[in-house]
């Protein structure tokens, strides 16, 4: 198969993949473990890097999310440690945090975690983001952060495939003649 061929073939996978959105997370308390496997379970088929105990931890420390009430986390737990998932190798997790904290102000976090999602699974069905010609600037903000994921993971993939298809080659320098 040709590299073209195959990386259509990845898009297209990219379109049958489905992220929750608010109503369809686990609406009863789950377990640091539980969390874990839930989220790389929703991510491991963007090729993200999974997520760990220890990750997660660090998001508490750092107040990237709430702590968990009774070693236990709810569905805004979920919903941020999704959101900073997907966008943690493009920004930093403070800006991550910052950009939620900008968003919520202007939405319920319920609203702002669905409509993230409807824009990324637009995305990766390759339809397009937006019907508005007038944006807010938190439409804005959404855009472009989707775009960011949908970018790099197709930079990655590219790059993969190119990759496997045979190594680079080393190019003559023809000015030294």
């Amino acid at each position: 198969m040709d590299a073209m061929n195959e990386y259509q073939r990845w898009e297209d996978s990219l379109a049958k993949i489905n992220l929750p959105k608010w109503d369809e997370l686990p609406n009863f308390d789950l377990y640091m473990d539980q969390v874990v496997a839930y989220v790389n379970n929703l991510i491991g088929s963007l090729d993200l890097d999974l997520v760990t105990p220890a990750m997660i931890n660090n998001y508490v420390k750092h107040k990237a999310i709430l702590a968990p009430i009774k070693k236990k986390y709810q569905v805004m737990h979920i919903a941020d440690i999704i959101v900073i998932s997907l966008l943690k190798a493009t920004f930093p997790i403070d800006v991550i945090r910052s950009a939620m904290d900008q968003i919520t102000l202007r939405k319920y976090p319920k609203q702002a975690y669905d409509h993230f999602v409807e824009l990324l699974m637009a995305r990766l069905q390759r339809k397009p983001v937006t019907d508005s010609q007038v944006k807010s600037i938190n439409e804005n903000l959404m855009e472009v952060a989707v775009e960011s994921v949908i970018t790099k993971l197709k930079a990655e993939e590219l790059l993969r495939i190119m990759e496997k298809t045979g190594k680079p080659q080393v190019i003559k320098d023809v000015s030294k003649k």
